[in-house]
């Protein structure tokens, strides 16, 4: 495990405000009292993949108005991208953004920070702050891990992290992040803890500028191309059980413990007064829901009529065979709709109830699949995989048949 001093970087890191990244702060002042350095450096910044992040231009002379932003992968590479209107107010709705589609399309700047939704790991690289004329200001050296493979621990089964990763030169570790607030409220909640991959090393290039001296994320481009890699640690999220109280009337929440009571008394049960979506689904087909004004750092939870369903449970990956999960997104998805997953689902976002979904599903007697379909992709790649193997088996049979047969030749000879 970390030693001591790992142990206090992960503190200062841990607590660093990387969640907060949408707030938008007076910068005049900050630009008076902040000179641009005459060599340009990189800041290192660490996110999980479908997360949102802020870059503040944290220097620019006073004369300038508006900046422009510049995206290069690699350093010394001619490929670099321009993220800016020229105008310095380009205004995205996060709401409208899906997962996959160019950065071009999924940035905003404001008060002359950039700001970059739903990132991916393809958005790793090196981002500069500077004006339409090439004079460049500050830089970052963004590191986006990756969100698949996660590797998740539940502190109540006594679960614990992945332990470091000690080398002659650099150690790897995790820093985890602070926990988030309780999923739920007056009844059982859970808490997730999401950890990144850190790399400690005297070897770090000194043009990149870290948090702590000699450590930086695993992706940076400050770690020595013979270090990266070595070894591929995935990042982590360890979950816990809470409680917490509501933050409301209590008159309102009451209700919810006497609606057993009212319903075998034939009377209408308590219905939380949050707004309810009706939503018809095809028998068979797939289903992903998303939480309203959720984002993946938040701390979302889903219940289905009166079910909690809990992360120990339904996170994706701790049943391979899992029709219905949530993935580490927030996001709850529904495979190959069946009659029973008909009811209402209800969403919590930071310990709040936010919405609900009523879920039909119907069955259509003519529906013409498509190639795109996730459905007919899965049937392809079953049927591929059951082809293969049998073909494979088919083929060892023979061959073992041939090498028998020839050994009693062989013998009889």
């Amino acid at each position: 495990m970390a030693s001591t001093g790992l142990a206090g970087i992960a503190i200062v890191l841990g607590t660093a405000d990387v969640l907060h990244a949408f707030a938008i702060i007076e910068k005049e002042d900050v630009f008076k009292k902040t000179p641009c350095p005459a060599f340009l450096m990189f800041e290192n910044a660490a996110y999980l993949a479908d997360m949102s992040f802020e870059l503040p231009c944290n220097c620019k002379p006073e004369e300038v108005t508006s900046v422009v932003w510049y995206f290069q992968k690699n350093m010394g590479r001619h490929r670099t991208k321009v993220l800016t209107d020229f105008d310095g107010t380009l205004v995205v709705d996060s709401s409208h953004i899906k997962r996959g589609v160019d950065m071009l399309r999924r940035f905003s700047i404001r008060m002359f920070s950039l700001i970059v939704f739903r990132v991916q790991v393809e958005d790793s690289g090196h981002y500069i702050c500077g004006t339409k004329k090439g004079d460049f200001f500050y830089g970052y050296d963004v590191d986006v891990q990756t969100s698949k493979n996660i590797a998740v621990a539940f502190a109540d089964e006594d679960q614990h992290p992945q332990k470091d990763f000690n080398r002659t030169h650099f150690v790897v570790f995790t820093v985890f992040w602070e926990w988030t607030k309780c999923n739920r409220c007056d009844v059982r909640g859970e808490q997730r803890r999401v950890g990144l991959c850190y790399v400690q090393s005297p070897h770090l290039l000194r043009r990149y500028r870290t948090t702590i001296p000699e450590v930086a994320s695993c992706g940076s481009k400050s770690v020595p191309k013979q270090f990266r890699g070595v070894p591929n640690r995935k990042p982590e999220v360890v979950i816990r059980s809470c409680m917490a109280p509501c933050r409301k009337k209590m008159s309102s929440m009451g209700e919810a413990s006497i609606s057993d009571v009212i319903s075998k008394l034939g009377e209408k049960p308590w219905v939380p007064d949050i707004p309810i979506q009706f939503h018809k689904q095809s028998l068979g087909t797939g289903l992903i829901i998303a939480c309203p004004g959720a984002r993946p750092e938040h701390a979302v939870a889903w219940d289905k009529d009166s079910t909690r369903m809990y992360l120990t449970r339904f996170l994706t990956g701790v049943n391979k065979s899992m029709r219905v999960f949530i993935d580490h997104g927030n996001h709850l998805h529904i495979r190959f709709a069946q009659m029973d997953d008909r009811g209402v689902y209800y969403c919590w976002r930071e310990g709040q109830l936010v919405a609900g979904f009523r879920l039909s599903v119907v069955y259509e007697s003519r529906h013409k699949r498509s190639i795109d379909d996730p459905e007919t992709q899965y049937a392809i790649k079953a049927i591929f995989t059951s082809y293969v193997f049998i073909t494979l088996l088919f083929v060892s049979i023979h061959i073992v048949r041939c090498c028998v047969y020839a050994f009693r030749c062989t013998s009889v000879e």
